[in-house]
């Protein structure tokens, strides 16, 4: 497949749809409290993007299997495509929630770490940490620079910190497609791999894990967990690159922060 550079009106829809994600986020982080069930969360979810944004939850039926529910939720050790459940969340616990809204054939991708009342100094450290790699990552976006630049960026920012980086997993294109090239791995060296040019849309999303990189997929065949039952945690924007840098799409309206 090969990697799209979208037109001004294509970039101008992404934008509408980038928001609409993080308008979305800001929504339901008000309701991440203990006692509060991923279940819940979902359908939060599915009625924000359907009946309030009126658009639709891009996971629900995605891939094979396909996907149960509107959006992944992993909490403490899964590392992604948590599957949200009926077991409520308790104080301490450190949650990312993925949402993706598809409206108009365009789709809009982003995730947060958010925490279940007061976490431990240990993982609010490791929520910190992986934000600053993604920002890394971001800043390391700009026509003519590389695929590795990006990575490298990540890596060198979780490594630094005693932390480790999962290597199965990896940002994305995204657009008329919410998965296709570039394949955005968050691990690598500078000045390797694909040169980055203007109009190019796609996700940085670093896993970080607390102990080990190494990870198994549960038989859901969706939910991916440390294998050292260690935490783990994600951020997640959407970036379009630009001459002389990238401008990110999945800003918060709320607070106008990445």
């Amino acid at each position: 497949m090969a990697v799209i550079i979208t037109t001004p009106e294509e970039q101008d829809k992404m934008r509408e749809l980038g928001r609409l994600v993080a308008e979305a986020l800001d929504y339901i982080g008000d309701f991440i409290k203990p006692g509060i069930t991923t279940n819940e969360i979902d359908k939060l979810v599915y009625d924000y993007h359907v009946n309030v944004q009126g658009g639709y939850p891009a996971p629900l039926h995605y891939g094979n299997p396909p996907y149960p529910k509107s959006c992944c939720t992993s909490v403490n050790h899964v590392i992604c495509h948590g599957i949200p459940d009926d077991k409520p969340l308790k104080e301490g616990d450190i949650i990312n929630i993925d949402l993706t809204i598809k409206k108009d054939g365009f789709h809009g991708d982003s995730s947060r770490m958010f925490t279940v009342g007061k976490v431990s100094p240990q993982a609010q450290r490791l929520i910190d940490v992986t934000h600053e790699a993604m920002m890394a990552g971001i800043g390391a976006v700009k026509a003519g620079a590389t695929l590795g630049d990006i990575g490298w960026a990540c890596q060198n920012v979780a490594e630094n910190a005693g932390y480790s980086v999962v290597q199965e997993f990896c940002g994305h294109g995204i657009g008329r497609d919410f998965h296709c090239e570039p394949q955005i791995l968050h691990y690598g060296k500078r000045g390797e791999g694909m040169v980055l040019k203007a109009g190019m849309i796609f996700t940085i999303e670093p896993m970080i894990n607390q102990g080990k990189r190494h990870l198994k997929i549960l038989n859901d065949g969706w939910t991916v967990v440390t294998k050292d039952r260690s935490l783990s945690a994600q951020w997640e924007h959407e970036v379009l690159v630009t001459e002389t840098g990238c401008e990110i799409l999945t800003i918060s309206p709320r607070t106008g922060r990445p």
